[in-house]
């Protein structure tokens, strides 16, 4: 992936994160895209999972920038996420990303159509290893 899309999400993401609000706007916006996503998240410690949540950015991102591909960083992520662990299904990964990206829209006071396009790079970068790694981790 190349710098500027590198700098520009990374840019986004810390204006994001200085907004107190940012992942609890998020996870209210995710949790009513759909019952299923609410029912996944019943018995979450929003704490923890918030922490979670930013620390997977951060992977996500080096998984885009590295030359070696995500493996190296998102390997444990997408067998947590998968068919043998937390039985995430594929079918949320949209519904998160629209979710995350009209977070982005609110919280970041500079979005624009070149920062919502390199968060769809970042992010589509981790989504479709978790998607493919789905059953196989």
């Amino acid at each position: 992936m190349d710098d500027r899309t590198i700098g520009t999400f990374d840019s986004s993401l810390r204006r994001c994160d200085a907004n107190p609000r940012f992942l609890d706007l998020f996870y209210e916006r995710f949790q009513a895209s759909s019952p299923n996503v609410r029912a996944k998240f019943a018995s979450t410690n929003f704490d923890r999972q918030k922490r979670v949540l930013r620390a997977s950015f951060y992977l996500m991102l080096l998984a885009a920038e590295s030359p070696r591909g995500p493996e190296q960083y998102l390997k444990d992520l997408a067998a947590r996420h998968g068919a043998k662990d937390l039985k995430i299904g594929t079918d949320m990964y949209d519904l998160w990303l629209d979710s995350l990206l009209a977070t982005v829209r609110e919280c970041d006071p500079k979005c624009s159509a070149e920062v919502e396009a390199a968060w769809e790079a970042v992010m589509g970068v981790g989504i479709e290893y978790m998607v493919l790694h789905y059953h196989h981790p």
